[in-house]
């Protein structure tokens, strides 16, 4: 597969989004075959791995995504790179005496579900009222101790950004970004672009909206699954996005490739600091997800499906600086 720059980090063009083997799409899958699933994404060329450590059933635990992508890839280390994310609240900071502290300590404890002694890459997962200057200097001082080669934020704007990246540059933004939520397009992207930050979109297929597969009449798990309330996804929103899956399945049929793969290839296309990491539980879908890293879209095909893009109307919209 082909690679790209997050920062200085190398990555596969298309990542893995882990979450999904413990969270946000319904029962999950036994451990033994979540670990194949990443094993065969790593052995398909996957080389970026993203997780969290709130990722876990209901988000009732902590760690549990983080043991199964340790354990898949403990093997392989030193070919891949894994990101994980924290959450961060002020009652932690005092009961630490430093953010730097109470970071280090939520790092420590990812490191040893991962299996490793050092994270690629680590996020901030939300912005909980700590400061951001002072997350952007304990995250400095995690890389010169060696435990971290870069840092991140999610769902964050470009003021949060800018005040970060003064302190401490930044290595990747992870937001939200699909054909149907656009928002970072914007601002965020052309910051990141003039600052040599990657931008990591999560739900770069919408849930499953863009695969074409989801349709009116499907119904989707009652526990534990974020698509009953990802907007784009209730029934009147799908049928209104009809256009949008339709003129997915039009490339798709011309290009020989699917429409999940059309969506990747697109953002793929149109920014060269973009990785997504589309997440699945399903082995099948993952490996086809990466494939889109094979799709190429012509510089005339990229205009015509923008350009008809563009007059299509989203129905529903979530927004990332919140």
């Amino acid at each position: 597969m082909k690679t790209r720059q997050l920062g200085e980090l190398t990555v596969s063009e298309v990542g893995m989004g882990c979450m999904a083997f413990s969270h946000g799409y319904g029962k999950i899958p036994p451990e033994k075959y979540s670990i194949e699933a990443i094993r065969n994404a790593y052995s398909h060329g996957c080389a970026f791995f993203d997780t969290a450590e709130v990722y876990s059933p209901n988000l009732s635990g902590i760690g549990h995504n983080e043991r199964i992508v340790g354990k898949a890839l403990h093997d392989v280390r030193g070919n891949v790179v894994l990101a994980t994310k924290l959450f961060l609240n002020q009652s932690e900071v005092r009961h630490s005496g430093s953010v730097y502290g109470a970071v280090r300590s939520h790092l420590e404890d990812s490191m040893e579900r991962l299996q490793t002694d050092m994270v690629d890459l680590y996020y901030l997962h939300r912005m909980s009222g700590v400061s951001i200057e002072e997350i952007a200097e304990a995250m400095g001082l995690l890389m010169e101790d060696g435990m971290i080669r870069g840092w991140g934020l999610s769902q964050v704007d470009v003021g949060v950004i800018d005040r970060a990246h003064r302190v401490t540059p930044l290595t990747a933004i992870q937001n939200i970004y699909s054909m149907v939520e656009r928002d970072v397009e914007a601002a965020v992207i052309p910051y990141c672009l003039e600052h040599n930050i990657g931008v990591v979109p999560f739900s770069p297929i919408a849930s499953g909206l863009l695969s074409g597969k989801i349709t009116t009449k499907t119904k989707f798990e009652r526990n534990d699954d974020v698509r009953n309330w990802v907007p784009q996804l209730s029934k009147a929103n799908i049928a209104g996005n009809q256009p949008i899956i339709d003129l997915l399945q039009e490339f798709a049929d011309k290009k020989h490739a699917t429409s999940a793969q059309i969506s990747l290839a697109w953002m793929l296309h149109k920014y060269p600091n973009v990785v997504p990491i589309p997440g699945s539980k399903n082995k099948e879908r993952i490996i086809e997800n990466l494939d889109a890293s094979e799709v190429e879209l012509t510089e005339e095909e990229f205009q015509t499906l923008e350009e008809r893009l563009n007059q299509c109307r989203v129905y529903g919209h979530r927004g990332f600086s919140r």
